[in-house]
């Protein structure tokens, strides 16, 4: 099963929120995905066993596998092209 990853400083309540909506939005397309929701601090962990990351905080790494940015599902701007781009890393 793919595996999606997000992101924030402390792992609990943003990254939370965004995995949540990640969540619906894959269901709502018929994409069987895990989606989890750490802290900054423990990504570099779970990053190499992930297929997509979605990113609340400003990266100041680059990674080998899609980044997508996770304020556009917090705030709903260019939440369409995110989720297009999350859709297609995934396929």
């Amino acid at each position: 099963m793919k595996k999606v990853i997000v992101a924030c400083g402390s792992g609990v309540a943003t990254s939370q929120t965004v995995a949540s909506k990640v969540k619906s939005i894959l269901e709502e397309n018929g994409v069987r995905a895990s989606v989890e929701a750490v802290d900054i601090k423990s990504l570099d962990q779970y990053i190499k066993t992930s297929d997509v990351y979605i990113s609340i905080t400003k990266n100041t790494k680059e990674y080998d596998i899609p980044t997508l940015n996770g304020i556009a599902f917090l705030t709903g701007m260019g939440m369409e092209e995110e989720t297009q781009k999350l859709l297609d890393a995934l396929k």
